[in-house]
């Protein structure tokens, strides 16, 4: 155990993408008890103001606090894609145990479904949702549930027809087990470093895609203080106030490098074929 730990913490772009990571979460979590300000509240007496000592990050155009709109926004943005790719994972991991283990028309049909999904690029077949259900926060996580489930099911399928013939699996339903039990008990588990990696790289995909959404107009709706929606009240007043739409931009950048650093630093800690070369 403390070797394996040792070989991740050696990765130094896993280690970068973990604290990454762990800073964006912390600021989820507690942002909005230490931002020195309340995020919607004007002040037209610093509209724009540079980056100072009272604000560290400047202003807005109707002199809200960025740094304070960026923590409260942490929680939005994260919530989002945490709550959307949680809905992904549990809806794509059995539909794929399933798919893989039964095989047949059921296999089939289901990844042909799932095909269907994945020829939209993601933020247009998100954008579609979108024009379907309406603007909001709640229509942007459904579409990110939608985008994800093919991601999940096709890993987890992979995974399991690569398992389902091992000898440990005959031995089980030999033994009498339910199905229920060989997807839970045997198989499930041994899915798991592949879904772990899915999970990690998919954030980085929601992230994105949610401060898209809500850069036009499709997602979180003014005064929110969401990253996209930040970005996009500040595209307007770039060549005066850049800082406006800089470090909201570098914020929605910065947790997109993250989950993919992180991402990456699993998959070559979990897949047991780079570990086999290493």
């Amino acid at each position: 155990m403390i070797r394996s730990v040792r070989r991740f913490l050696r990765n130094r772009s896993a280690l970068l993408g973990s604290v990454i990571v762990a800073v964006f979460l912390t600021a989820a979590a507690i942002g909005p008890t230490i931002a020195p300000f309340d995020p919607n509240v004007p002040d037209y007496n610093s509209l724009l103001a540079l980056p100072s000592l009272r604000h560290p990050l400047g202003t807005d155009m109707f002199g809200r606090d960025i740094m304070s709109r960026i923590l409260w926004g942490s929680r939005i943005s994260l919530g989002i894609a945490v709550t959307g790719v949680s809905g992904s994972l549990l809806l794509g991991v059995p539909l794929g145990l399933v798919a893989g283990y039964y095989g047949g028309a059921l296999d089939s049909i289901t990844m042909r479904v799932l095909d269907v999904l994945l020829a939209f690029p993601g933020i247009l077949l998100a954008i579609g949702i979108i024009a379907l259900l309406g603007p909001g926060l709640v229509n942007v996580v459904v579409a990110i549930v939608i985008y994800g489930i093919p991601i999940f099911a096709r890993t987890t399928r992979g995974q399991v027809l690569s398992l389902k013939g091992l000898g440990y699996v005959e031995a089980a339903r030999a033994s009498g087990a339910s199905d229920l039990r060989i997807l839970a008990i045997h198989l499930l588990p041994n899915s798991v470093s592949p879904i772990i990696v899915a999970l990690t790289l998919n954030m980085a995909t929601a992230v994105l895609t949610a401060s898209g959404l809500s850069f036009l107009g499709l997602g979180a709706q003014p005064p929110t203080p969401e990253w996209g929606a930040m970005l996009s009240e500040a595209r307007s007043y770039l060549t005066r106030a850049p800082h406006a739409a800089l470090f909201p931009g570098l914020t929605i950048f910065l947790a997109a490098l993250g989950f993919n650093l992180m991402g990456d630093g699993l998959n070559d800690y979990l897949n047991p074929r780079i570990k086999s070369r290493q």
